[in-house]
């Protein structure tokens, strides 16, 4: 018993907690909005009836639906685009739009719709158009290069 804090919870179809519980929703709201004094016993009223209502609603929480997609997951990849199972929107790349609308990681997003690791985030031709212009432009080729030419050089040094 020393020293020990135990929290209780007041019931709220207690007549003293819900008259105290009214009237501190009421003062609160009175004091961020503009209310007549002709619509205030209205307001009461009806804070009252909700508060008494909370008490005596069911704990039991409504069936949580899964959500569903705007578009099946099969005709959301196409090759030249891809469809946002959020939105319907066609994007090239989903990464951006996912984080900036929804707030979603490409991981997030696919645990969300149920879509397998290897779910594209980026539309085929796209990805296909920029390997390309990758390998156009050299990319990737100047350190296989280095690499063989300084094991080479090595060998050359060695003999």
């Amino acid at each position: 018993m020393g020293g020990e804090v135990t929290e209780k919870t007041v019931p709220i179809a207690d007549d003293d907690a819900l008259v105290r519980l009214t009237s501190d929703v009421v003062s609160a709201y009175i004091s961020n909005n503009a209310v007549p004094a002709a619509s205030l016993p209205g307001l009461i009223a009806e804070i009252h009836a909700s508060l008494s209502k909370l008490g005596k609603e069911s704990a039991v929480p409504a069936a949580v639906e899964a959500p569903k997609p705007a578009i099946s997951v099969k005709k959301s990849v196409t090759d030249d685009y891809l469809i946002c199972l959020e939105d319907g929107k066609m994007f090239k790349s989903l990464k951006r739009h996912l984080g900036t609308h929804y707030n979603l990681t490409p991981d997030e997003y696919r645990a969300k719709w149920g879509l397998p690791a290897d779910y594209p985030m980026v539309a085929p031709a796209y990805a296909a158009a920029r390997s390309t212009l990758a390998k156009k432009m050299g990319l990737g080729k100047k350190r296989a290069e280095n690499a063989k030419a300084s094991k080479r050089g090595q060998k050359a040094t060695a003999n």
